[in-house]
């Protein structure tokens, strides 16, 4: 769309033994999945990196076997967010950031701290986290998202922190988790968590057009009208960037519904 950011769309990793035969074809090499993976949607969540750290090599060769123009979105540790009090993270930030995550250039896409259900939202201490995050690692722009799970993070205030730290909100389409369609930051972030591997695309083909109308507006700079703000829209109408990851619980079928959000939005 003329005067639009980009929407991406994606799932949660490349490597599932249920995609093979399903979303790869039979016979691929599994060291050629993210290769063809790539190819297929243009965005992957890396949640591998919620449990583990990577060496710098193989952040390096995520990034030779993508297409330009295709982006990671990174899950940060849950050393860093799975603690009391998130003020005292910084050293496991930066353990997390400096692993070799630069390696990824101009693939490298937006950052997830992904709290708990049970982390409930503390202002001061809250605050005391997004003042730790850095604005680049290895010379490379960040752009950070925060997905929330308990209900108290659903409040204005919350919504006040993200905009004055210019963090985005993850849009969290999910039966529990509080949705938060407020905009707070540079880009917008879905995380679309209530599909079934019932059905070929995870969403029926209505659903899958209604959320690629509300990625178009938000695209364009503005808000979906069916989606209702926690706190009186103040971000600046602007084109962002916009990225959405079919993240269900079984995900045998979110590849396919990633690429069909794709269909209807490039």
């Amino acid at each position: 769309m003329a005067g639009a950011g980009r929407i991406r769309a994606g799932m949660g990793g490349w490597t599932f033994e249920p995609w093979r035969g399903v979303f790869y074809p039979d016979g691929l090499k599994q060291a050629a999945e993210l290769e063809y993976a790539s190819r297929h949607v243009t965005a992957i969540e890396i949640n591998g990196t919620y449990y583990s750290t990577f060496k710098p090599d193989s952040w390096a060769k995520w990034r030779e076997a993508t297409p330009e123009g295709f982006k990671f979105s990174v899950k940060a540790s849950r050393f860093c967010t799975n603690r009391r009090v998130l003020a005292d993270m910084g050293e496991s930030m930066d353990k997390f950031l400096n692993q070799g995550i630069a390696e990824l250039g101009d693939r490298l896409g937006p950052i997830l701290w992904q709290f708990m259900g049970t982390k409930k939202f503390d202002p001061d201490d809250f605050e005391g986290f997004l003042k730790l995050l850095p604005d680049k690692v290895g010379g490379l722009p960040l752009v950070h998202v925060v997905e929330p799970r308990h209900d108290s993070f659903a409040t204005p205030e919350f919504i006040a922190l993200c905009r004055k730290h210019g963090v985005t909100i993850c849009l969290a389409a999910h039966e529990t988790y509080p949705e938060i369609a407020d905009v707070t930051g540079p880009i917008v972030y879905a995380r679309l968590q209530t599909g079934s591997d019932d059905v070929p695309t995870a969403y029926p083909s209505e659903t899958l057009d209604l959320w690629a109308e509300r990625f178009k507006a938000y695209a364009a700079g503005g808000r979906p009208a069916d989606l209702p703000a926690i706190a009186p829209e103040e971000a600046a109408k602007t084109p962002r960037d916009v990225y959405a990851f079919v993240i269900h619980e079984g995900k045998i079928r979110a590849p396919a519904a990633a690429m069909e959000l794709i269909k209807r939005v490039d």
